[in-house]
């Protein structure tokens, strides 16, 4: 069986479309959760649900009231005589043409403990009356707000206890009154507060007595940053969450979305790797600040360009893959 959420797709000839399509013609079992509100987008997925329907294939017009953003695919298959759920959680859609030109990260992976969880939220959209426990997922709305204060909050009770404690944030988009304010708090107890957010930051950075532990910057590159990660220190066992939800409003309380935890250990190294090479671009990071200056960020070392550090970084551990193998 295979069961995908769609929020955006290339508007003619979707290869997505067409291998649902196959596969239901092949005799799988296919449910689609079609987001009809996606902006820009409405009647080529009312076109594309005609298809499906049409197929015989099973869509889901998502929640009432619940705008569906999250981008999930559960895969069902039976291997040696036993049942394996894959999943996929990502930051980006299931989009052929922004696959080319955007930043995003994809988690695939058939650990229970995620997987499980992620075939709850297509439970939901089948029974919305019915109410499920994330132990592992952050789901907007139902537990996404309360989950990343809680952490936060670990933060503080770190920092005040002269523990380590950082955030690091990178949205596309942060602009919650609510978590801006967590954020404010947050520094005022001693944390450190890295923030990347490429279009809309409603945390002011560097002001003194509120945000003298804040630093955000904006990257704008070749290609477009369309990922979310949010690292919690916890006390040095860090917590790394990839997933679709920005720090807004809409994100939080009106739409469906869903950030994983990453449990693999060479996995998260890998990811908190480019995290901290963002971090430290000086090339084609702006900084954040009060007066919206958008001043690069300048410093004495050598230049680092996020985005061309980290297609080095990949080319340099393909390289050692192969050795590996000879």
């Amino acid at each position: 069986s295979i069961k995908i959420t769609i929020y955006r797709l290339v508007s003619k000839n979707s290869k997505v479309i067409h291998s649902l399509i196959n596969a239901a013609r092949n005799g799988k079992s296919v449910t689609v959760v079609m987001e009809l509100k996606a902006r820009f987008d409405e009647e080529s997925n009312m076109n594309y649900t005609d298809q499906l329907q049409d197929e015989g294939v099973k869509v889901i017009f998502g929640a009432p009231g619940l705008k569906v953003h999250t981008k999930l695919l559960v895969i069902k298959r039976k291997e040696d005589g036993k049942s394996i759920r894959y999943c996929h959680i990502g930051t980006g859609n299931f989009h052929e043409n922004t696959a080319r030109v955007y930043c995003d990260h994809s988690l695939l992976t058939c650990r229970e403990e995620i997987s499980d969880e992620v075939n709850k939220i297509f439970k939901f959209f089948k029974d919305n009356y019915k109410r499920y426990q994330f132990k592992h997922l952050i789901v907007a709305p139902f537990n996404g707000r309360r989950r990343f204060v809680k952490f936060i909050d670990n933060e503080m009770n770190n920092a005040k206890a002269g523990k380590e404690a950082y955030v690091i944030i990178k949205v596309n988009n942060l602009h919650d009154r609510k978590m801006a304010k967590k954020i404010y708090e947050a520094s005022k107890a001693g944390v450190k507060i890295k923030i990347i957010a490429r279009s809309v930051n409603s945390v002011i950075n560097g002001v003194k007595g509120m945000s003298d532990n804040v630093e955000a910057i904006s990257i704008v590159d070749h290609l477009l940053e369309h990922a979310r990660v949010i690292v919690f220190c916890n006390g040095g066992k860090e917590k790394v969450y990839i997933g679709s939800s920005d720090w807004m409003r809409r994100n939080l309380d009106r739409r469906v979305e869903v950030m994983t935890p990453i449990l693999d250990g060479n996995i998260k190294k890998m990811l908190l790797d480019l995290i901290n090479l963002q971090l430290a671009d000086n090339v084609k990071a702006r900084r954040w600040n009060a007066e919206l200056a958008n001043d690069y960020v300048k410093s004495d070392g050598a230049e680092v360009r996020s985005q061309y550090a980290i297609y080095d970084y990949f080319s340099q551990q393909l390289k050692e893959s192969e050795a590996k193998k000879h």
